[in-house]
């Protein structure tokens, strides 16, 4: 499992920064929806909060069933296939954020803060998938005297991959200087969401490589017959 571990790290540490810079952008944007005059940006984070409750109901209700007759997989589909559907989701939500973000900047008139709502149904997604899928992937993997620390190991690739994000921002401010200063109109935001991006498809790819040639300790399958 340790392949695995070492490249959900890297998958997810984009996962926290799109939120963070998500907020930033709102904060750089017309606010202003319909009657309401100030929409505090961070309250948008709603959005990805509500759609993956959606998502996790319709998941279980509806997909599951229909994948389980298709596939023979008592969860529909396996559970890294589960979390490689998030990471491709990743990838293009951090596609759609540096467009958005691409025309924020261009635009001779304040573009509506609505513009997010994309990126935060990409969230939404992201969790859905990728939060649920490891965290069940390491709770039913790991061997019967170390089921304690099936969670313990999810909330560590969580911690590492917010630590590698912060690393890279420095990186990136290093070599390029797209993020220096707190200003978005003098920064590079894009570049580094389309970066990202690249990272995140990059890691998706390696991620299908290594969960072609996992080993299940227990077969995911089940018997139709039964």
């Amino acid at each position: 499992m340790l392949p695995i571990f070492v490249c959900a790290v890297f998958c997810y540490a984009s996962v926290p920064q799109l939120m963070t810079f998500t907020v930033q952008q709102g904060s750089a944007m017309d606010t202003r929806v319909g009657p309401i005059s100030n929409i505090p940006t961070a309250t948008l984070l709603l959005i990805p909060v509500i759609l993956q409750m959606l998502l996790l109901a319709a998941y279980d209700r509806f997909f599951v069933p229909v994948a389980r007759a298709i596939s023979g997989y008592r969860s529909g589909i396996t559970h890294l296939q589960r979390v490689a559907v998030g990471f491709a989701t990743t990838a293009l939500a951090l596609l759609v954020a540096g467009a958005v973000e691409w025309k924020r900047k261009r635009s001779t008139r304040p573009v509506s803060v609505l513009w997010l709502g994309a990126q935060f149904l990409g969230l939404g997604a992201v969790d859905a998938f990728i939060f649920v899928g490891l965290l069940e992937f390491f709770n039913s993997e790991v061997s019967k005297g170390m089921k304690s620390l099936g969670t313990a190991v999810f909330w560590c690739i969580v911690g590492l991959a917010s630590l590698l994000g912060s690393v890279l921002v420095q990186a990136v401010n290093r070599v390029t200087g797209w993020l220096k200063g707190n200003d978005l109109n003098q920064n590079y935001l894009d570049r580094y969401y389309w970066l990202l991006s690249f990272i995140g498809m990059a890691g998706f790819l390696t991620h299908l490589f290594l969960a072609k040639r996992y080993v299940y300790r227990q077969n995911p399958r089940i018997n139709l017959l039964s």
